[in-house]
């Protein structure tokens, strides 16, 4: 009885076996069984860097990344930059006013005075003006950061610029202003526009110029193209500082009390440079 049972089981697994179907379902189930082994693996490793993220998410709010592209960069301004004139190269300009200098002869000492409502005041800086009295673009002489823009009554428009090595640079009798304060500008990026002033009204169409090494005054002309680290203060710097008396509402020129010079003398000590 038994082996009549045993030999029914043979045969219907004989059958079952000799079915088509049989052999691609135990291939289809393997298949199943294995892909969903290979499934759980990869989610079981994905769920590893997740922890790890939160990880580092929470260390972030303690310790900043010395990598974070995110956070502002101070400007770096390479102090061998070669100080540039701070006009546009197409422009067609000569200085006009000079620096005043101690130093120097009372022709030159004549031709850095401004007469500003019946005084004379002492540049501080340069004047380049335009020989067609059309306006030209001011561009910045160094690299840097621009630290003030503000409107003057008497200067026009005012841009001021920090640089390398306690360097800072001073444009005045500006129009049509392109940048703002706190931004970082290239050299020769344009800053505004040369225009016209009340305090400089002689000077036509031009732009004031103004360097200063550690909040003194320089003659400008001295350091075209020398680099920023060149910039330093002569004795004839300082001596000129401590005895200039500075006028009232105004910082562009400093006022020094002298008799009227001739024009001819102005004239012909005026310092053309024509970019």
């Amino acid at each position: 009885m038994k082996e009549d049972n045993r030999n029914v089981s043979k045969l219907k697994w004989k059958r079952v076996l000799e079915k088509k179907w049989f052999f691609p379902a135990v291939y289809l189930s393997v298949a199943a069984l294995l892909l969903a082994g290979v499934l759980w693996y990869q989610n079981l490793n994905n769920q590893i860097p997740e922890a790890t993220d939160q990880s580092e998410e929470g260390l972030s709010d303690q310790v900043e990344h010395p990598l974070d592209y995110n956070q502002d960069s101070n400007p770096v301004v390479n102090p061998s930059e070669i100080v540039k004139m701070p006009v546009s190269a197409d422009a067609q300009t000569e200085i006009v006013t000079n620096f005043y200098d101690y130093d120097k002869t009372p022709e030159e000492q004549a031709q850095a005075l401004v007469l500003y409502n019946n005084k004379y005041y002492q540049s501080k800086g340069i004047d380049i003006a335009s020989t067609t009295d059309k306006t030209f673009s001011v561009v910045a002489s160094l690299s840097g950061e621009v630290t003030d823009v503000r409107q003057d009554p008497m200067l026009g428009y005012v841009v001021e610029m920090e640089h390398a090595d306690g360097v800072t640079t001073h444009y005045a009798s500006l129009t049509d202003i392109q940048v703002e304060s706190g931004e970082k500008v290239k050299q020769g990026e344009e800053l505004g526009v040369a225009g016209k002033n009340n305090f400089g009204q002689a000077s036509g169409t031009h732009v004031h110029f103004e360097i200063r090494k550690d909040g003194e005054a320089v003659d400008p002309q001295q350091f075209f193209n020398q680099t920023v680290a060149d910039i330093r203060i002569t004795d004839t710097d300082e001596s000129q500082e401590k005895s200039e008396e500075k006028p009232e509402e105004t910082t562009e020129e400093s006022s020094v009390e002298t008799e009227e010079p001739n024009n001819q003398e102005r004239q012909s000590s005026r310092a053309t440079t024509n970019t």
